[in-house]
């Protein structure tokens, strides 16, 4: 006899975009997977500033109401589809690019991912402090080796390094040989340090004089992770054919800064967010994960554990800068 529960399963949704109060816990059909897909018990959800973005209409992107919400999952693998060869029952997993562009998200108890965006979980890797880290740190991954084409021996400046992202860009370009320089309060200095930060800068004080006293001429890339540096400074501390990664703005949302010398100095800026990343270089970057994770990397988020009734609070939370650590929903 098949029950209800054999259907249904309990999920985080919205019927239209808006204020996290649209959010509704509840009932939804269980998904059925297709041919390419995998099936997996949803374990955790990582709530990021971005599915506060899908939430809200404030990033279009292609979505079907009821909209189950969430990007970031770790679960079991519960079935697999007939093209599907890289899993198998009982296999734990993770993904990061679910929740957008006409793909259901995760904040489920069931949730049907697609088998090229799901990545094996490493083993003895908590799967809790892994969902905690995939979206910032494969941010970061994917700013460094596809965006930047970074090399060993290269400098990066890291501004607000003590965030989720700036501690994961830290890491990353520490571990890939590159000169890392970090601008953090000086209560992160110990932090940056042991991770791998080659030159500790106070935010509070001219970051271009503070570099020159360091002694490194000028670096190669620069990421402002605040939105709080202008623009010029960091075009400023730029060597030749530097390049800044934008991966925020001000509030103001306006920049200004010299033309003739930026474009003379063969120097660029480029844009990313997760969002619009390939399956390819998401897939690239969940192997430099695992690999970095396995080797005690990437793992130092502080977990603020909810309850997937508590989604809509998790959304006023972030969106009101009220909670400091990494909100994980359970179920």
């Amino acid at each position: 006899m098949i029950v209800k529960g054999d259907l249904y399963m309990k999920a985080a949704y919205i019927n239209e975009t808006g204020s996290p109060k649209n959010i509704v816990i509840g009932d939804l059909p269980k998904p059925e997977i297709g041919r390419d897909d995998v099936l997996i018990k949803v374990m955790a959800v990582a709530v990021n500033h971005v599915d506060t973005f899908v939430r809200s209409g404030g990033f279009p992107t292609k979505l079907s109401f009821p909209f189950v919400i969430g990007r970031d999952a770790v679960g079991e693998v519960q079935e697999v589809g007939t093209n599907v060869d890289r899993f198998k029952v009982g296999d734990m997993a993770w993904t990061n690019s679910m929740g957008y562009d006409g793909r259901q998200g995760v904040a489920s108890e069931f949730a049907a991912v697609p088998e090229e965006r799901l990545f094996h979980i490493p083993y003895k890797v908590d799967p809790l402090q892994l969902v905690a880290t995939v979206h910032s740190s494969a941010t970061a991954a994917i700013l460094i080796n596809q965006v930047f084409h970074a090399k060993s021996g290269q400098a990066i400046m890291v501004e607000g390094a003590a965030g989720h992202v700036g501690t994961k860009l830290v890491q990353i370009a520490h571990t890939m040989g590159l000169k890392v320089v970090t601008t953090s309060n000086q209560a992160d200095f110990d932090k940056m340090d042991r991770f791998g930060s080659n030159a500790v800068l106070d935010y509070t004080k001219s970051i271009p004089g503070q570099l020159k006293e360091s002694g490194i001429p000028g670096v190669d890339f620069a990421v402002d992770t605040s939105g709080k540096v202008a623009l010029e400074d960091n075009i400023d501390i730029l060597n030749q054919g530097g390049m800044i990664g934008l991966i925020t703005a001000p509030e103001n949302d306006q920049f200004t800064f010299n033309v003739r010398k930026f474009y003379t100095a063969d120097k660029a800026i480029r844009g990313f967010v997760m969002s619009h990343a390939t399956v390819d270089q998401l897939t690239d970057a969940a192997h430099l994960l695992n690999q970095r994770m396995v080797d005690g990397f990437l793992l130092d988020d502080e977990l603020v554990k909810m309850p997937l009734d508590e989604a809509a609070n998790a959304h006023y939370d972030l969106e009101k800068n009220a909670v400091k650590g990494k909100i994980v929903l359970t179920l």
